[in-house]
């Protein structure tokens, strides 16, 4: 069954097409029918990949440029389009700047990150302002830079006057929201494979790919089972990641580990276009992941949401556990 559409039409054939008997038998395709369309669409996993905060800072094991090449090899050989997040600073730079080039020479879409990355719950709203429009000067020239934003740590503001300014704001400029559906911790592991390999480059890299792809399918199916709850299906997914090691090392890994459970993986752009990204929620603080938040505003799910969504603090017992 291709569509919705298709499975409608098939169903009018079916009861316009026959007598009493036979229209009996009808209803019932007709019910086995809406069943399988209404499953179908309630579990067609698909995710989409979003990328945070590239930069030129020195690692282990891999120079900048390696890094940065690294992932956008992975994109190029898997034919797919992200959409990466600009925190101005840490590209302002001549390698930044031959970063930014690569990236939309590649056809990547680039996005407004902010230049300081400033949590928006710990400045003023015209200071977080100011500093968004200091990066869209830097970036906006790009052929591939799109009015897409994403709030640095998924905060949206702890008042109302910040959210609904900046909110505003946005509309303003023409803005869309770049919202996750998928959080999770991919810079803590990063960060803890980094200060390994600083103290012994001979590390064995299998642990920490190997607890990276349980902790993105643990967060993945952790929010889809939370959105078919809130919103009665699964939505095309964004997923959050970083510009870091370890999407250097294993971003091609995470890409086939969603292959092989099944779940499509779609362009940025593409995912985007699910009407749940038109959504709004009025929670307060604001932020997190768009399903939390949708969650949240129920008020029905509290016992499932923790806060912050997504923090170090909740992977660093398992890390530890595992010896990373």
């Amino acid at each position: 069954m291709k569509s919705k559409k298709q499975g409608y039409n098939l169903i009018q054939g079916l009861l316009r097409n026959s007598d009493s008997y036979t229209r009996l038998k009808a209803g019932r395709i007709a019910i086995g029918i809406l069943v399988f369309l209404f499953c179908f669409n309630a579990y067609a996993e698909s995710v989409a990949i979003t990328m945070d905060d590239p930069n030129t800072l020195h690692t282990p094991l891999m120079s900048a440029r390696e890094r940065d090449n690294a992932i956008l090899n992975t994109l190029n050989k898997n034919h797919l389009k992200i959409i990466l997040f600009v925190h101005g600073d840490y590209v302002n730079s001549l390698e930044g700047k031959a970063l930014l080039k690569r990236w939309n020479a590649s056809g990547q879409t680039l996005g407004n990150h902010t230049y300081s990355h400033w949590d928006l719950e710990e400045v003023s709203l015209h200071d977080d302002e100011s500093d968004f429009t200091r990066n869209e000067h830097m970036i906006a020239h790009y052929t591939h830079f799109q009015k897409v934003f994403r709030y640095p740590y998924l905060k949206e503001g702890d008042t109302v006057e910040k959210r609904d300014g900046f909110r505003a704001f946005l509309k303003a400029k023409h803005y869309r929201v770049g919202s996750v559906t998928i959080d999770a911790s991919d810079w803590a592991i990063s960060d803890r494979l980094e200060r390994a390999l600083a103290k012994n480059p001979k590390t064995n890299l299998i642990p920490y790919k190997n607890y990276y792809l349980a902790h993105i399918w643990n967060r993945a199916q952790y929010y889809d089972q939370l959105a078919i709850s809130v919103l009665g299906r699964s939505p095309k997914h964004i997923l959050l990641i970083h510009h870091n090691l370890l999407n250097a090392l294993f971003l091609n890994d995470l890409i086939q580990m969603f292959k092989q459970h099944g779940w499509k993986v779609i362009d940025a752009n593409n995912a985007y276009t699910d009407p749940v990204y038109q959504l709004v929620p009025k929670t307060l603080p604001a932020g997190e992941s768009l399903i939390w938040a949708l969650a949240k505003q129920t008020g029905k799910y509290d016992k499932q949401l923790r806060y912050p969504g997504e923090d170090e603090s909740y992977e660093t017992p398992g890390m530890d556990a595992a010896g990373l």
